[in-house]
């Protein structure tokens, strides 16, 4: 018989980093409070937390950040934002000082109770959730207006749900403060909302990390246009990659081959066809625009012929 992963006290690591040995949020004196946590696992996200965090910070009941080595002061950039939307009492900041394992085949070599692991630091961080329901945020995703009320709705809501809920993102390739592309030729619509319990934690995929789920959930999807994803074309989209160019030959990364061709398009000048070039007003952010005025009122809903090379179509 198979010891489920969240059995137990917790997990310790492979190292001895007794500091950072995992206890299950479940087994701490008080258990866990109603409410919704987002975790953000973070490195060099500073320029996109000013858009991140706020409603972020508004939607949920609090949001954790996990900076992971970062040299571009995303820590204090984070605690700045917060400090500025006065929603301090809502943001915790905590360090991982390990270098993790970049997805592919860096993580596939690696043990799972390391703590240079996908899976481990992630759990690491999901230990730290007081809150009987998570989000599992990334560090470029920001709400549009839309997505701000429909995750506060849903964060006081499921904290007593055993349900997890699919939410949906747009990669935005931002080329300038007014100017960016948005891919709407791609369906992503994953996993980012679980209950906290022995049954939801995260475990060793052959590419990334996966978080373990029962054999019988309940699962609600929520509507396009609620999330957009930032991508800078002056960064290094990929670097948490070990290999990019194998996404060509996985059967488990289409998204990620999406992602790539569009980024190698635009940078070649060319706009793939799925991908919508917007400009905002000026003194207006682009990414302001596009998630204040443009998706919102965009008709709905998106349809596409094809997932991987399709032509857009706005239906009324």
């Amino acid at each position: 018989m198979t010891i489920p992963l969240g059995s137990g006290h917790g997990i310790t690591n492979l190292e001895g980093h007794a500091d950072f040995d995992i206890v299950w949020p479940w087994n701490q004196p008080g258990g866990l409070r109603r409410g919704a946590t987002a975790v953000l696992r973070v490195k060099n996200e500073a320029p996109g937390l000013r858009f991140v965090l706020p409603p972020l910070l508004r939607a949920c009941d609090h949001v954790l950040l996990v900076d992971n080595g970062s040299d571009d002061g995303t820590g204090e950039e984070a605690l700045r934002v917060a400090s500025e939307h006065g929603l301090s009492d809502r943001f915790t900041l905590k360090t991982y000082p390990f270098q993790v394992a970049r997805a592919g085949a860096e993580h596939l070599a690696v043990n799972e109770r390391s703590v240079h692991s996908l899976a481990y630091f992630y759990n690491w961080c999901f230990s730290h959730v007081r809150t009987r329901y998570s989000w599992k945020w990334d560090g470029d995703m920001v709400l549009t207006t839309e997505g701000e009320v429909s995750m506060a709705d849903l964060s006081w809501q499921v904290g007593m749900a055993e349900a997890v809920i699919r939410f949906p993102r747009h990669g935005l390739y931002i080329e300038s403060d007014r100017r960016a592309f948005l891919d709407l030729g791609l369906r992503n619509i994953e996993e980012w909302g679980f209950p906290m319990s022995p049954d939801y934690v995260y475990t060793k995929a052959p590419e990334w990390e996966i978080r373990t789920t029962p054999e019988r959930i309940e699962m609600f999807a929520l509507p396009q246009g609620l999330c957009v994803e930032l991508k800078w074309l002056d960064g290094d989209e990929f670097a948490h990659w070990t290999n990019p160019e194998s996404f060509a030959t996985s059967i488990r990364n289409r998204r990620k081959r999406r992602e790539w061709l569009v980024w190698n398009a635009l940078h070649a000048g060319e706009v793939p066809e799925g991908v919508v070039e917007i400009t905002s007003p000026e003194g207006v952010h682009v990414v302001d625009h596009v998630t204040h005025t443009w998706l919102p009122r965009a008709p709905r809903p998106f349809v596409v012929d094809d997932p991987d090379h399709a032509k857009l179509h706005l239906r009324a």
